[in-house]
């Protein structure tokens, strides 16, 4: 089974909006994994906008399923990291002023980078993930990076499933079964939602892991946490 994280950003992001404590990402973190998520992801971005540096430390010990951390591995990210030591830690490529994620690592590019920080958190402990576009050069330069898992930015197959385009699922199996045979674990995360969720399930060979928040979270406001949470579960089986 396909494991589901859920991405808590948008819960700091409605508790920041009126500046108190409301809803507490603790308790929302502990709501999900009791309701049967199997990790809980953060993305904490420079300017703390959603989720707050504050809140990485705060969640580890509530955490204890998977506690995945997302981010650009700038000085004071890598030093939280390494703090924290969580289950995973999610490269991405984000500049301070997007929005959200919106592009994948250019892993030839920036390999030495890459391996390099890769490296200092694989020697704590630390399982390492990049996020990626579905391109076959891309992932072929993930895998010299020594990176564990690569996470398919899957906003293109999101977008193009929304308007009947099947076909879009193509590019995210042929980098998948490429980095099945180059033993790198598959990850996926971007706009997926109950709608297409399964679709994507049943055509990617070994995916271990999607993350997943703001649909999940918008979906919870009309079915309930409990109630989408498992409905994601059956369709990840």
């Amino acid at each position: 089974m396909t494991k589901l994280s859920v991405n808590i950003n948008k819960i700091a992001t409605l508790r920041n909006s009126r500046g108190g404590v409301l809803p507490s990402v603790v308790q929302f973190a502990k709501d999900v994994q009791r309701f049967g998520a199997q990790g809980v992801t953060i993305h904490p971005r420079p300017d703390e906008r959603h989720i707050r540096y504050r809140d990485a430390f705060d969640l580890k010990p509530e955490v204890y399923t998977e506690y995945n951390i997302e981010g650009n591995p700038i000085p004071k990210f890598i030093d939280m990291v390494l703090q924290i030591k969580p289950t995973q830690v999610t490269l991405v490529p984000d500049s301070v002023d997007a929005i959200t994620s919106n592009a994948g690592w250019d892993t030839v590019k920036h390999k030495s980078f890459l391996e390099e920080v890769i490296k200092e958190f694989k020697n704590n402990g630390i399982r390492t993930s990049i996020f990626v576009d579905p391109d076959l050069r891309q992932i072929e330069g993930a895998k010299n990076t020594g990176t564990d898992r690569i996470e398919l930015y899957t906003e293109a197959f999101a977008h193009q499933y929304g308007l009947g385009n099947k076909e879009a699922i193509k590019p995210y199996v042929e980098c998948a079964n490429l980095a099945h045979t180059m033993q790198v674990g598959i990850n996926a995360g971007h706009d997926l939602s109950l709608d297409n969720i399964k679709f994507f399930k049943e055509n990617i060979n070994g995916l271990l892991e999607v993350s997943i928040g703001h649909a999940l979270i918008s979906e919870s406001l009309y079915l309930g946490v409990e109630n989408v949470i498992a409905q994601y579960l059956d369709k990840l089986k």
